[in-house]
């Protein structure tokens, strides 16, 4: 008998890969956030400006400057800074994150129907490689965020007695980046089977139909019977029970006369009628 020259696999559930699911559920997060850190202007604030006032400060991101206070909502992004904006990291940091959040899209794309749960086995390789190219988007996002971050105080001249503060699209962008790369992750190493199958929630037919799984008892199975009893009425004409009857009670009871035998012979004289 020929000897297999490969192994053959089978899912026990129709229900979607857990790697899939913490991918598809991690990208869009990631994008969110992302979007949220490209479009906003507040990659760094600078506060104790000299000629402002005191709780006046200024905001910069990588597409607009404005200015807003502590004490007011309105904010006013009319600034320029021509030497803001003429730094590579800006130029860098437009390109990679528009980037990014294209390459998250068509990521998404390709691997929807690669994970379609309506079928017996997902598509893996469509599946791995919408998860590269998630990875590649939180890659491109980390690349800007992290320089930018590095060289804070130098992306233009400011004088020492200005405070300067992380904005919050750098935290947004971090985690942004890092909810991407996990997933892009997860979801790329299904591509290759590892770990005995467990990454796909495969096993082998060798496994499932062997010696040792048919030995195995399976649990008995309980069936619920009804009940026949019927339930006595409360409302019952009848002031007294069954079970009451056996009870003691606190007179005498009347005995109940003998029955008389037929075979019973009378002693006594017999009449006429008896003749």
């Amino acid at each position: 008998m020929p000897r297999r020259s490969t192994q053959e696999w089978i899912r026990l559930s129709l229900r979607t890969p857990g790697i899939l699911i913490f991918g598809m559920v991690l990208a869009p997060c990631g994008w969110i956030l992302n979007l949220t850190a490209t479009v906003a202007p507040n990659w760094r604030t600078l506060h104790n400006i000299p000629d402002t006032q005191a709780d006046e400060f200024i905001q910069q991101g990588i597409w607009e400057i404005c200015r807003a206070t502590s004490t007011n909502t309105r904010t006013d992004c009319t600034l320029e800074d021509t030497e803001y904006f003429n730094n590579q990291i800006i130029e860098v940091a437009q390109g990679l994150m528009v980037a990014s959040l294209i390459v998250t899209l068509i990521g998404l794309a390709v691997a929807i129907p690669g994970v379609r749960c309506w079928r017996d086995r997902p598509n893996w390789i469509l599946a791995g490689l919408g998860g590269l190219l998630i990875f590649l988007s939180g890659v491109m996002t980390i690349i800007p965020i992290a320089w930018y971050t590095h060289i804070l105080e130098e992306v233009s001249t400011v004088t020492p007695s200005i405070d300067v503060r992380v904005g919050y699209c750098i935290i947004l962008g971090y985690i942004g980046g890092i909810f991407e790369i996990l997933g892009g992750f997860v979801m790329f190493i299904g591509i290759c089977r590892c770990c005995g199958g467990k990454n796909r929630g495969e096993t082998r037919i060798e496994e499932v139909t062997g010696p040792r799984f048919r030995n195995q008892k399976q649990p008995t199975r309980r069936v619920e019977v009804p009940s026949l009893d019927r339930p006595r009425s409360v409302a019952s004409s009848v002031p007294y029970s069954k079970d009451s009857m056996d009870e003691d009670v606190s007179f005498p009871r009347a005995k109940s006369p003998a029955a008389r035998s037929a075979n019973t012979s009378y002693g006594g004289r017999p009449y006429d009628a008896d003749l």
